[in-house]
């Protein structure tokens, strides 16, 4: 029995976050699986820490924000010295279905790959929340850039709905990027010569809160995030 921990990254979800873990754990029990939760609380300044507290939903609380990077890698130090063979990113904003966990899980519970992608794009069915025309531009964008430096093709480059099996856990325990980290943490993971997949799944918009990225910041992001990837280098396993 592979032991898998969703780790939830949240900042400001107060309108989201237990839903989110409230849908886990009725999926749990409908489905006698059994999925751990570790939410990561990322200094929110509104009132997630009491929503967490009050409802004894399994959290670490940082004193800081450090940005979706430094509050997943907590996740993933926390994955590693816990001892779990899967580790599963999963948004606070009520984005990503538990229903489609399965999905990237069972991909590496077969060996099939190290890392596996929740995709919205590889699938001809327009289902869910596709995102907007300008940041679909952005995520094409990119997509081509990690093709140019990876040779490989992968087409939902800034989805947060990933799972990495333990070596990749290690790796991210000790090194994660902090700007960018969807993409850049992916390149990575391809250079050091492991094999990431992607599977479609379906995601929804969010209900409440603020994504971690402004329509003003579209440009700036795309921009440095494939400098960042032209930039990038290959490393040893």
């Amino acid at each position: 029995m592979n032991k898998i921990l969703l780790i939830i990254p949240a900042y400001n979800e107060e309108k989201n976050i237990s839903r989110v873990y409230k849908s886990i754990i009725n999926y749990n029990k409908k489905n006698h699986q059994n999925y751990d939760v570790i939410v990561i609380n990322d200094g929110s300044r509104d009132n997630t820490e009491k929503i967490l507290v009050d409802n004894d939903i399994p959290h670490i609380k940082l004193i800081h924000n450090l940005g979706i990077g430094g509050a997943v890698q907590t996740g993933y130090k926390y994955a590693y010295e816990n001892g779990y063979d899967i580790a599963v990113q999963f948004d606070g904003d009520g984005q990503h279905d538990i229903n489609y966990v399965k999905n990237i899980v069972n991909p590496i519970i077969n060996k099939e790959c190290d890392m596996c992608i929740g995709s919205r794009f590889i699938s001809n069915q327009k289902k869910g929340f596709q995102s907007s025309a300008t940041r679909r531009l952005g995520i094409s964008i990119i997509s081509f850039n990690i093709k140019l430096k990876t040779r490989k093709k992968i087409y939902d480059t800034t989805s947060g709905f990933r799972a990495i099996n333990r070596d990749i856990i290690k790796l991210f325990s000790e090194s994660y990027p902090i700007e960018y980290p969807e993409p850049i943490s992916t390149v990575s993971v391809i250079n050091t010569g492991y094999k990431v997949l992607e599977k479609h799944v379906i995601m929804h918009e969010r209900i409440g809160g603020k994504s971690s990225i402004g329509s003003w910041k579209n440009a700036y992001y795309m921009i440095n995030v494939v400098l960042s990837i032209i930039l990038s280098r290959k490393r040893v396993k």
